[in-house]
């Protein structure tokens, strides 16, 4: 299957990375939370902006906690929330050292099928059932990562045709259609609490 990329409203030089980087891209979804989803995928490239250099797994498990947050927090901040992603983002980092050489490519590569990739997504610090579905989906529909079984283990983001997350984002219309369906689940989720 050819290798599709992920082309989102953000900088040329911050998606050309995100299709790059492996790790740029997994700090992009870890970052997709409690901000637009340009601003979590922009991110990446203006740590690496403020690094001058792409970082690894190692130095960014490694980094000082406090240097870290002070680098996300810096104007204009990488998260809304500095401190605790930039803590996040180093969690996960640890996790890619200590289980996969600190190899972001690992966690997806050598899963042997969707259920086993799913699993290992939500092994991450801060990925529930859904960011993982999600990160599931944007792997299998975006990067050609599909083991047997993947679109089941990435649930109702997994489908073909669907605008429901960033998995599904390849264009301005992709990108209204999955604000329309964030908006929709919002409003069903507020009504249900009513």
């Amino acid at each position: 299957m050819e290798r599709m990329t992920l082309s989102l409203p953000i900088d040329d030089e911050a998606n050309a990375l995100l299709n790059a980087s492996p790790l740029a891209l997994l700090i992009g979804m870890v970052l997709d939370q409690q901000i637009p989803l340009e601003r979590a995928f922009a991110a990446p490239y203006d740590l690496a902006q403020r690094l001058g250099h792409e970082p690894d797994a190692y130095e960014l498990a490694s980094f000082d906690p406090d240097e870290l947050t002070e680098i996300f927090g810096r104007k204009p901040a990488l998260h809304r929330f500095p401190k605790a992603m930039a803590a996040r983002v180093q969690e996960v980092c640890r996790v890619l050292v200590e289980r996969y050489d600190g190899d972001a490519a690992r966690l997806w590569s050598e899963a042997a099928d969707g259920r086993e990739l799913l699993k290992r997504v939500a092994d991450l610090p801060g990925f529930g059932k859904q960011k993982s579905q999600i990160f599931v989906a944007l792997l299998g529909k975006r990067y050609g990562v599909q083991p047997d079984g993947w679109r089941e283990a990435a649930g109702g983001y997994g489908e073909a045709d669907s605008h429901r997350s960033v998995a599904d984002i390849v264009d301005g219309e992709s990108l209204r259609r999955v604000r329309e369906y964030k908006t929709a689940m919002k409003a069903q989720a507020k009504a249900a609490k009513g």
